[in-house]
Parts: structure tokens; sequence; C-alpha cells
């Protein structure tokens, strides 16, 4: 799956079928529906599951708890926008 792909699959209803839990979480964001998102890999643990966490928290303006994240991601907060940032998660897990 490309990233077109991917970014066109958010005017379906579902995310597309065998995409790992980072993308779903991902998708969902894509879909502004930051709840299930977030649902998706609150409870995971390992670097990449903190990192699309690190990044939903910079999202809802909660940089401290972001912060957090993105150490346990061994990530710093990055300076670009949050749709460059989603693309290039989105990228990273494709």
């Amino acid at each position: 799956m490309t990233f077109i792909e991917f970014k066109n699959s958010l005017a379906n209803s579902q995310p597309p079928a065998g995409i790992s839990i980072y993308l779903q979480s991902l998708w969902y964001d894509g879909k502004e529906d930051w709840h299930q998102a977030h649902s998706l890999v609150d409870s995971l643990s390992g670097t990449e599951a903190a990192h699309v966490h690190a990044y939903l928290h910079r999202k809802e303006g909660d940089l401290s708890n972001a912060d957090y994240w993105y150490r346990r991601a061994d990530q710093q907060r990055p300076t670009i926008g949050l749709e460059k940032e989603w693309e290039q998660l989105v990228k990273k897990f494709l």
C-alpha cells in the first residue's frame, strides 16, 4: 500500500484490512477520531506505540504528556507541523 492509497482510504468507513495497529490508529486519527486512535495504542508497549502515542498527545495539545511519550519512543518532539508528522508516521509504518 502506498501513502496515497492509505490517505484515499480515509474516505471509507473502515480502515484497510491487514494493516498494523499503528496504521489503524493513524487511520482513525486521519478520520478525526482521536479517541479511537488513542484507544488503539494506549495500552501497547514498545517504541513504535510510544511514537504514535506521543504524536496523538501532541495533537491533543498536552505537550508535557507528549514529551513523556516521545522520550519513551527515543524521539524528540518534532518542530514540523502535525500534518507532516502524521504523514511521516504513516510512511514509517507502511
